[in-house]
């Protein structure tokens, strides 16, 4: 069965709806077709938040029961913190004596978090190298990500390539899966959702916290009154009911869109349809949300046993490494 590694920095106790569209929707989708192995990148989460790591262990609790709230199973999925494997920073080691500084610097989601105002430290700068390492220990054949993210896969590929190559097959090359919808734009009708933006809407949000954040809603500025024709391409609105609704929900969908473009519909009508949406696909996550969050001891071992499982396929990948670079001297 070939494996899937994908993970998130701990920046944050719970995911939006971007984050779900974007790769949450295809892990619980791919969990029973590959191998799959899901980590919480805390070591990652230094480079931007390394003055907040007293929120580091809140996050990663909120995280795992995110996971676990939208539909990951623990027995077909192998939940680990990144901090806790050794193994992959020995790894990136070897991975970064292959790679020169102008490649790196080239990485485009590197020059991303420095034009967004992250410090230019020696551990961001390692990001991409530290990214292929949590990749390629556990072998990933398929790692689902945002389309910001993509860069992050090819890179990876790159230097298995090029290790392989240079000391025999050792890894096997990763392959990116977008999601469906790539990027989600936040309510504020920006192009992107962002977990410090303001402009998200939280798979813990509640019923009230949901309805007011969607009728607040960028929509079309150009329209003034319900009776005027709006535009629905491009439309928040309308992407979050293409994306959220239902197969139910297509027909009313298509009248909406088009009663919108004639002038026929107001802003607030379909906006209180969307929250309904919204919140019939938010109450199954919130309620299984609960159910975990009474169950503290569970959530606790279900991360270290599967940090106990990728520990030692990352010590199989270590050995394999050291092996083909002739460094298993004195073993």
């Amino acid at each position: 069965m070939k494996r899937i590694l994908t993970g998130d920095r701990p920046t944050s106790d719970s995911f939006h709806l971007g984050n779900y569209i974007g790769s949450l929707k295809n892990r619980v989708k791919l969990q029973d077709e590959y191998d799959t192995f899901v980590f919480i990148a805390d070591l990652h989460a230094l480079t931007t938040h390394f003055d907040k790591t007293e929120d580091l262990e809140k996050n990663i609790r909120g995280l795992m029961l995110g996971y676990l709230s939208v539909g990951l199973d623990p027995k077909k999925v192998t939940f680990f913190l990144q901090s806790k494997i050794s193994e992959i920073t020995e790894i990136a080691y070897y991975l970064s004596v292959l790679t020169s500084r102008p490649l790196i610097a080239r990485q485009p989601a590197l020059k991303d978090k420095l034009d967004s105002g992250a410090q230019d430290t020696v551990g961001l700068f390692y990001y991409p190298i530290l990214m292929a390492a949590d990749i390629l220990s556990p072998r990933a054949n398929l790692v689902p990500v945002g389309k910001d993210q993509k860069s992050h896969v090819e890179f990876a590929r790159d230097i298995a390539i090029k290790f392989n190559n240079l000391f025999g097959q050792v890894f096997p090359i990763p392959e990116p899966l977008i999601g469906e919808v790539p990027t989600l734009p936040g309510i504020d009708g920006q192009a992107k959702m962002g977990k410090s933006s303001g402009n998200a809407i939280f798979l813990t949000d509640s019923q009230e916290e949901v309805e007011k954040k969607v009728m607040s809603m960028y929509t079309d500025p150009n329209r003034i009154h319900a009776t005027d024709p709006g535009r629905v391409e491009g439309n928040p609105v309308f992407i979050y009911l293409d994306a959220f609704g239902t197969e139910s929900d297509k027909l009313q969908v298509a009248k909406h869109k088009d009663q919108y473009a004639k002038g026929q519909v107001g802003d607030i009508e379909v906006k209180k349809y969307l929250a309904g949406i919204l919140n019939n696909f938010l109450d199954p996550i919130r309620q299984k949300r609960a159910e975990y969050e009474g169950k503290p001891e569970l959530v606790d071992s279900i991360l270290k046993e599967g940090t106990r499982k990728m520990r030692e396929e990352a010590q199989k990948t270590l050995n394999e490494v050291k092996k083909a670079m002739k460094l298993d001297y004195f073993e």
